[in-house]
């Protein structure tokens, strides 16, 4: 161990205590406020769903602080621990080329890792989803689920790996250039490709019937200017009672997806303004803001890499012993979180601010209260917490809480 192992150890610990703290104000706020409904929303929620939202929000946090001392167990023994050191030495020793070793270190490493991580998995959809009556899946489709993961993951990090790991051993000084026009151009492909050829291998998409919501979302689309490749009903309630919708794809390659369960407790106005609300990010540009962002931290972070490669240090603090491109990229992924934790609150906020925008323009294109009471029936039908700690929010909330949001659009 070196100085930059204890930099990293006391990096991690300080980033899990901090987890640990944020996690128990939001334990302490949800559990003070269970007892009654907030005013703004009594007319709309009852005393026992708010106390189940209040329940299920506690029930994932107790869960997520039982498994943070695991999880960072697990990556001290990756790392200084040796064990991605013991991996790669395994590797080794079959005499392949660097670029087919790094290959099967890193396949072989996410591989294990995801079996590690089966149980909380499991746990979480047939015990925690189960006990709230949210789990519609089985066992079968659990392991059918992650079987599938599997077979993508070695089908389309294969050759992905292989080409990242050829050009960090032979496109010379600049090679953090030229993989990050692949990862970018890979990233592109893959928003291309998910909605018409890798969402289908889990889920089925069915046309929206004809009828009044089908009319008011293409009435929707036309006023402003968007095409679709259709409109899907996906079969979400066979997997999960909770609901949403969302539009993604790129290009003309976009497919506006609502899941079943959202469909069975919306009106047709409610479901135009929860669309309006997804078109707003792309109206408000936020899908491009946010390519062009990982964009510059992608190049940031290879460009950092190619630094880091040449310091034994890297490697020696995270206790690998015999330096590599391939080692380098698979500890630079691994840690790279632990250091970056610390600017949750500003990506946070971003997104939030993001939310408030699209909120602001699906209320120029539907009614608001349509909204708002959209919005009451998903927190209601998800279980999601009207009483959130404000700074735990503010740490790691996507979108505003769910008072502000309101009240907001109440304006």
């Amino acid at each position: 161990m070196n100085l930059f192992s204890w930099i990293f150890i006391i990096t991690l610990l300080l980033g899990a205590i901090l987890q640990w703290t944020l996690t128990r104000r939001q334990i302490g706020a949800v559990q003070k406020h269970r007892a009654q409904v907030p005013d703004a929303f009594s007319e709309q929620v009852t005393l026992a769903e708010h106390q189940k939202a209040a329940d299920y929000t506690q029930v994932k946090a107790h869960f997520s602080l039982l498994l943070l001392p695991l999880e960072v167990l697990l990556l001290l023994a990756w790392t200084v621990g040796g064990l991605l050191n013991g991996l790669d030495q395994f590797w080794q020793t079959l005499g392949w080329s660097p670029v087919w070793t790094g290959v099967a270190v890193l396949l072989s490493f996410l591989m294990i890792n995801h079996l590690i991580e089966l149980p909380a998995g499991y746990y979480r959809t047939f015990k925690i989803e189960s006990r709230f009556d949210f789990n519609r899946s089985n066992l079968k489709l659990f392991i059918n689920d992650n079987l599938k993961g599997l077979v993508l993951m070695l089908l389309i990090g294969t050759p992905l790996a292989a080409l990242v790991f050829w050009l960090m051993e032979s496109a010379g000084s600049y090679w953090w250039l030229t993989v990050w026009l692949v990862w970018m151009s890979f990233s592109l492909l893959m928003l291309w490709a998910y909605p018409s050829f890798i969402a289908p291998l889990f889920n089925k998409f069915n046309p929206l019937e004809e009828g009044e919501l089908k009319q008011r979302i293409e009435h929707l689309l036309q006023r402003n200017g968007l095409n679709s490749d259709g409109i899907f009903v996906m079969d979400g309630s066979k997997r999960s009672g909770h609901g949403n919708a969302y539009f993604t794809g790129l290009g003309k390659n976009k497919r506006i997806v609502f899941y079943d369960t959202l469909l069975e407790g919306l009106e047709a106005a409610e479901v135009e303004a929860v669309l309006a609300h997804e078109i707003g990010h792309f109206k408000r540009k936020h899908v491009v803001k946010r390519l062009v962002m990982m964009a510059v931290l992608s190049l940031s972070g290879l460009f950092l890499l190619a630094w880091l490669m040449q310091q034994n240090w890297f490697y020696l603090g995270l206790g690998v012993t015999e330096a590599s491109s391939y080692m380098a990229l698979i500890l630079f992924m691994l840690v790279l979180p632990v250091f970056t934790a610390f600017i949750s609150p500003i990506m946070a906020r971003l997104s939030r601010k993001h939310e408030f925008e699209a909120d602001d323009f699906a209320a120029q294109q539907a009614d608001a209260q349509d909204l708002i009471r959209a919005l009451v029936k998903m927190y209601r039908e998800n279980a999601s917490t009207l009483t959130p700690d404000a700074c735990y929010s503010a740490f790691y909330d996507s979108h505003p809480p769910a008072p502000v949001r309101i009240a907001h659009l109440s304006q």
